[in-house]
């Protein structure tokens, strides 16, 4: 996280775009605030969430509308870029941007202008564009849902947001703010966690990432009536298939030799998926060098 902050540190001074990937729950928009707020930029921070806009008023929302121009425009409306001049747009979810949208809003990175819907004045703009999304752009630009073009505008700068599983240094602090947070919300005093509590979470997953960690949080300062979070106020994971082992029994394919070849290669698999394909981050996390790591898969026959 500190590398990730002091990139945004960096981009903030400019005006480039900057994409933010990661997945859900990471803190892709708070990541998107810390750079506005250090952008200098006087105008304000409209956060737009793309897959909550219906298709049919999504172009009207980003742009605006003349009154007239469809079925329910009873006046002229400016739309999120306008609202956004001289401050940060910050795109939500662009993954699953419309392909009509992808052309427009294209046009106005490139341009830097916008039209409203029914109307054919272009609109000069200052915005500084910010972008996130969960998804594999590049795949999505491999089956034709999303412009190789528009990709390469928003992508000027990338900032990926690692998941929790890979910062779990992070939890703790979370912790504490979460506590201090809510607590002081509802009026109660909580001093902390206890060990075994604590312990418990730093062996979860959290597929949810720091949502997750806050919503537990939330619900144990709500539920606890000790001076510390314990077991007992932690809900049950739900991610329990993320734990369930999926290596050989023994003996189940053959003899020792087998058997140990079997659950190396599941092992290997298993930390790769963890870190996105990510070969340094997976011998990290398996406690070996990333030459190991790499003779491993080679003497596995492993791509």
């Amino acid at each position: 996280m500190a590398d990730v902050l002091s990139v945004a540190s960096r981009a903030a001074a400019s005006s480039a775009t900057v994409l933010l990937s990661g997945e859900s729950g990471t803190g892709k928009e708070l990541v998107a605030r810390f750079i506005h707020d250090r952008s200098g930029r006087a105008g304000p921070f409209i956060p737009v969430n793309i897959s909550a806009l219906p298709e049919t008023l999504a172009e009207s929302e980003l742009f605006g509308h003349r009154k007239g121009s469809f079925t329910g425009a009873d006046s002229d409306r400016i739309g999120r870029f306008e609202e956004a001049a001289g401050g940060t747009l910050f795109l939500d979810e662009i993954g699953d941007i419309s392909a009509p949208l992808q052309v427009k809003l294209l046009r106005a990175l490139q341009f830097g202008v916008i039209e409203r819907v029914g109307e054919n004045v272009a609109r000069r703009l200052n915005v500084r564009i910010l972008a996130a999304t969960n998804r594999d752009l590049p795949s999505l630009i491999k089956d034709g849902k999303f412009r190789r073009d528009l990709f390469y505008r928003l992508n000027v700068i990338e900032i990926r947001i690692p998941p929790l599983r890979e910062r779990k240094g992070d939890i703790a602090l979370l912790v504490d703010e979460f506590i201090r947070r809510y607590s002081a919300r509802d009026g109660k005093v909580i001093a902390g966690i206890s060990r075994e509590a604590f312990d418990s979470l730093m062996k979860r997953s959290f597929p949810g990432n720091v949502k997750e960690l806050e919503n537990i949080i939330e619900r144990a300062v709500v539920l606890t009536r000790s001076e510390y979070i314990r077991v007992s106020d932690l809900p049950a994971e739900t991610d329990e298939a993320e734990h369930t082992c999926r290596c050989p029994r023994p003996g189940a394919d053959g003899g020792y030799e087998t058997t140990m070849r079997n659950f190396e290669r599941e092992l290997l698999e298993i930390a790769l998926e963890d870190a996105g394909g990510n070969k340094s981050a997976a011998a990290r996390e398996l406690g070996i060098t990333e030459r190991h790591l790499r003779s491993r898969l080679e003497h596995l026959g492993m791509r």
